[in-house]
């Protein structure tokens, strides 16, 4: 079978693919910086908190894109709010607060679903379905490719300042709060967009697997966004192929697809690797 041949072939292969390019000019750009602002498990809260919102989206209108998304990100907004509310008037950090939150917005989504449907609209929700992305649903994921690009161009200055020393962007600038707040509002859209493919459970692989790969690969800034990018693209294209050869689900095959190019990298880059730790180091000689 010619590599090419099922997305020459059927639609919905061609839908997915598409699907999957779009998210890879987004949510890894988004990774990178989540990564490096050490948040990747915010990421991970996150994508369980905007369940609850997807869920009452779902009861309202069925598997409507329009619902599910406004819902998914009003529960993600939501649960930012609340818990840098937390943060800031209790002695709870940060991320102990979002931790509570997230495991209570994760226990009702899947409660209302569970009361309210049946067992594979939950299995719909929680691992999507990204082989069912019709035109709308690639046409969000296109708008919100454009608007995560858009901002991060808007933003980059402060954002790249915010992981290298919050605490001097706080007192140089008032593009702090801006940076923090619309980088988690961005975080919140792309994992909403992820959701549509890849359910609430496995969106966040898309941010965290290529940007913790191209760590290993480079240093500077530009040059990880965009092999970040090309690893999630990559791999997209390889998780979908194998789902269809191997008759898997796409979207565990994706994710495990990403997750052979992170391990690879841990193990054969150049910096930072295992290899490279076997490396001795050269040190000057007089």
């Amino acid at each position: 079978m010619a590599f090419w041949e099922p997305f020459a072939e059927f639609g919905f292969m061609q839908r997915a693919l598409l699907g999957c390019l779009l998210l890879s000019a987004s949510a890894p750009l988004v990774g990178v910086f989540l990564m490096l602002r050490r948040m990747s498990l915010t990421g991970d809260a996150l994508a369980h908190a905007i369940l609850p919102g997807a869920a009452l989206g779902y009861l309202v209108s069925g598997l409507s894109l329009g619902a599910m998304t406004v819902g998914g990100l009003l529960a993600g907004l939501a649960v930012v709010a609340a818990s840098g509310l937390v943060a800031r008037s209790t002695v709870l950090r940060e991320d102990t607060s979002l931790a509570a939150f997230y495991l209570v917005s994760l226990a009702l989504g899947v409660l209302i679903i569970s009361s309210q449907g049946r067992n594979v609209d939950l299995l719909h929700v929680l691992f999507g379905s990204v082989l069912a992305l019709d035109d709308a649903a690639v046409l969000l994921l296109a708008a919100i490719a454009a608007m995560t690009l858009a901002t991060l161009a808007l933003l980059y200055r402060p954002l790249v300042m915010e992981c290298l020393d919050p605490a001097f962007l706080r007192s140089v600038s008032r593009w702090s709060p801006v940076a923090h707040y619309g980088f988690l509002a961005l975080l919140v859209l792309n994992l909403v967009a992820g959701f549509h493919a890849l359910g609430t459970l496995l969106s966040v692989g898309m941010m965290v697997l290529p940007a913790a790969a191209a760590r290993l690969w480079v240093r500077d800034l530009p040059r990880m966004l965009g092999l970040a990018g090309l690893i999630c693209a990559v791999g997209s294209v390889a998780g979908l192929w194998l789902s269809y050869r191997l008759e898997v689900p796409t979207g565990p095959a994706i994710v495990l697809a990403l997750g052979a190019g992170y391990l690879f990298s841990v193990l054969a880059a150049p910096r930072g690797s295992l290899r490279a730790a076997r490396v001795p180091t050269r040190h000057l000689r007089a």
